[in-house]
């Protein structure tokens, strides 16, 4: 059977219930679990009915799907005593009928994670000692703490395969155009029990059609070997990592330079006046975000450089943009990032915040590629405390620049290449540190233009709208010159130790000193 493309939502849910039949979604054992069908056998199938690849085909038969395997999955879980205890403990006793009684399934966190695949690693419904797992390692750049997860290596071969397909496809394609080979490196990870270095490299290694290096960090030297071979060249890392290119192809030939097409980028933002300078270095380079995580090894991809927002991976994870209450916002509200991964037999974690905050974005409806989309606003943990009073700190970095621009003409945008919120709350003082070229000049110009303490009144113009909408009202520039404050921002050189960085180079957003 052929569905067409016009489909409906009770012929996708007949399709989903054939993919998956009722003897496979409620497995009796954990042996049987071992032995049931790979999930991503059941998205060739789809697509082999729908007569288009799974990524293309309609909304409402990739929505069935993965209902179903949510199902599935649920009834997996509980199978395992502690995730039985988990769910019965909030009510959930069965499968979910629909996404709306999916979201009654209590979010997951780190701690949670440690609970389950870590020590006793009591949360698998495979136990361990069945063997064909791979035990992923976080670098604990967040909070300094081990955090591990555990795959099934056949499953993870899945992910590789679709992630590296849709790469391929969808992303890679438009950029790496052009005769000679495609080359597609990665810097990541020291080493590879780090979820980015052996699973990003994973996906890596199986885009279609690309030669994959594994470099690990490298020289000036090692990248310049790298950049001659003949062919267009994509290369993926960190953010610090890929603001550091620009020094490191400083004197590379440019021909090398000029083979550069994309340079892809795994955490946080990469600052304006650092991609000018990637540009001017090398004239080619298109930058991307590819948005991954611990327990997802590729979430989203920035399709189009002038785009900021990040399309799915169709049937890889369940991705969920959700309010405090677990439930999903509407398209254009900010909320956090949830995933659960849709190919987890053995091992599965339910509904994993992942410490992102994002914006949903409306989803892409073909011709070609139907998936969601949301865009990046930050990370949860960025959120700056004065007094009772909460702010976004990625609201309030856009608004400080805003108002810097205008009263001193420094865009912030240009001149910055890292950028810092140190909120010493008990000494209420709030500086934002700006590592920059030619600090002193632009710290002159400042203080010159503003007057003395002009910072209060441009933090205080600021802040305010730095609130969600529907906390606007909670404070005014009133408010904040009587919260007892102070505020400054310091330009600082580069690579100024005053600006904390985690010990693979992020530079988190904010920092708090108590």
């Amino acid at each position: 059977m052929t569905m067409t493309l016009t489909s409906n939502a009770s012929a996708a849910a007949d399709l989903a219930a054939r993919l998956i039949p009722d003897e496979e979604l409620q497995p009796r054992s954990a042996a049987q679990v071992a032995t049931l069908p790979a999930f991503a056998d059941k998205l060739e199938e789809c697509a082999r009915r729908v007569g288009v690849p799974y990524c293309e085909a309609p909304h409402d038969v990739q929505d069935a799907l993965v209902l179903r395997r949510l199902q599935q999955i649920v009834n997996t879980v509980l199978l395992n005593p502690l995730w039985r205890e988990r769910l019965h403990y909030f009510g959930v006793t069965e499968a979910p009928a629909d996404l709306a009684e999916w979201e009654r399934i209590p979010l997951s966190d780190k701690t949670v994670q440690r609970d389950m695949f870590m020590g006793a690693r009591a949360g698998m419904v495979v136990p361990i000692e069945y063997g064909g797992f791979e035990v992923v390692a976080s670098g604990g750049t967040s909070d300094g703490r081990p955090l591990e997860i555990v795959y099934s290596l056949r499953e993870l071969r899945d992910t590789y395969r679709i992630s590296g397909a849709f790469m391929g496809a969808y992303q890679l394609s438009r950029y790496l155009g052009g005769a000679g080979p495609r080359w597609l490196y990665t810097t990541l990870a020291d080493y590879q029990m780090w979820s980015s270095g052996t699973m990003v490299g994973g996906v890596l290694a199986q885009v279609p059609g690309i030669n994959y290096i594994g470099a690990g960090p490298v020289t000036a030297p090692v990248l310049e070997h790298m950049f001659s071979y003949p062919g267009s060249k994509a290369l993926m890392g960190i953010s610090a990592g890929i603001g550091f290119l620009s020094e490191l192809g400083a004197a590379m030939p440019a021909p090398a330079r000029e083979s550069f097409k994309v340079a892809m980028y795994g955490s946080g933002l990469i600052p304006q006046r650092k991609q000018e300078e990637l540009r001017a270095v090398y004239p080619n380079v298109s930058i991307l975000s590819y948005f991954a995580a611990t327990q997802a090894e590729c979430i989203g991809l920035q399709l189009d450089h002038e785009r900021p927002d990040h399309a799915v991976v169709p049937g890889l994870h369940l991705v969920e943009i959700v309010d405090e209450d677990g439930r999903a916002v509407a398209e254009g509200e900010e909320g956090e990032l949830v995933v659960t991964r849709l190919h987890a037999h053995e091992a599965p974690l339910l509904r994993l915040k992942l410490g992102d905050r994002v914006i949903r974005r409306s989803p892409l409806d073909g011709p070609g590629l139907r998936t969601g989309r949301f865009e990046f606003a930050g990370r949860s943990g960025d959120t700056l405390h004065l007094n009772d009073s909460q702010y976004s700190a990625v609201l309030a970095q856009a608004a400080l620049r805003a108002e810097l621009h205008r009263v001193t003409g420094v865009d912030l945008d240009r001149v910055a290449l890292d950028v810092q919120f140190v909120n010493h709350r008990g000494d209420k003082l709030l500086v934002l540190l700006v590592a920059a070229d030619d600090a002193e000049r632009l710290a002159e110009k400042t203080e010159q233009a503003l007057g003395p303490g002009g910072w209060r009144g441009l933090f205080a113009a600021a802040l305010p709208r730095s609130l969600s909408l529907f906390n606007d009202r909670e404070a005014t520039p009133e408010s904040i010159e009587h919260s007892g404050y102070d505020f400054r921002l310091a330009f600082v050189p580069r690579s100024s130790q005053e600006i904390e960085r985690t010990s693979v180079g992020k530079v988190p957003l904010v920092r708090d000193r108590m």
